[in-house]
């Protein structure tokens, strides 16, 4: 009889989490800050001395965010924190392997983001205008990395992404750095957004 393929993986908290099965008990932000810190984004084709992690990316899109959606909850800036929260199982494919990899990536993507949101409050599937924003400000980041560290000239991030205004990105530099200061960021960040006491709305 043919032995099962394992699909499964141990985290560094000692949580096993079931790729297939995903549970909201077997999430851990630990985990989750600590892969993604270790995730490259464009597939490592940046600038500097340090990769640029999704850690990083998703400190900027929830900034980008709140700076779209002034007075936005911190509830939904916690959705943008979250938003490839994911990639610390599956990594960040770029965006023609997606394509080529079709439904069955969607699908497992859409059952470790149900998993993560369920174990921080959020709900399984998003309300479709805050999936609309987080998509928007993640439009923006990607503009703001391409031209600023991954070699873009202007004219072409604006092709592929779209200009910002001027005015959301103002005062945004990237500046990659080591993965135990991103790490450490992040969870900090995903703190002071679970301490906000929760909005209604």
């Amino acid at each position: 009889m043919a032995r099962q393929a394992r699909a499964w993986q141990r985290m560094l908290s000692g949580r096993r989490l079931d790729l297939l099965d995903p549970t909201p008990v077997d999430v851990e932000i630990e985990d989750i800050a600590h892969g993604l810190a270790f995730v490259a984004r464009w597939n490592g084709q940046t600038r500097g001395d340090w990769a640029y992690s999704v850690a990083e990316h998703s400190l900027l899109v929830e900034d980008l965010f709140a700076r779209m959606n002034p007075g936005i909850p911190s509830h939904w800036r916690l959705a943008a924190l979250l938003h490839d929260a994911s990639e610390y199982v599956i990594g960040d494919m770029i965006t023609p392997v997606k394509s080529a990899i079709g439904p069955a990536y969607r699908e497992l993507d859409a059952r470790l983001t149900a998993a993560v949101h369920l174990r921080f409050g959020l709900p399984m599937v998003l309300p479709a205008e805050i999936k609309r924003k987080i998509k928007a400000a993640d439009r923006v980041s990607a503009w703001i990395e391409a031209v600023q560290i991954a070699g873009f000239a202007e004219t072409e991030a604006d092709r592929f992404f779209g200009r910002p205004t001027a005015e959301i990105m103002a005062g945004l530099q990237i500046d990659p750095r080591p993965p135990s200061a991103v790490r450490t960021a992040y969870l900090a960040r995903h703190a002071a957004l679970l301490a906000v006491p929760r909005s209604t709305s």
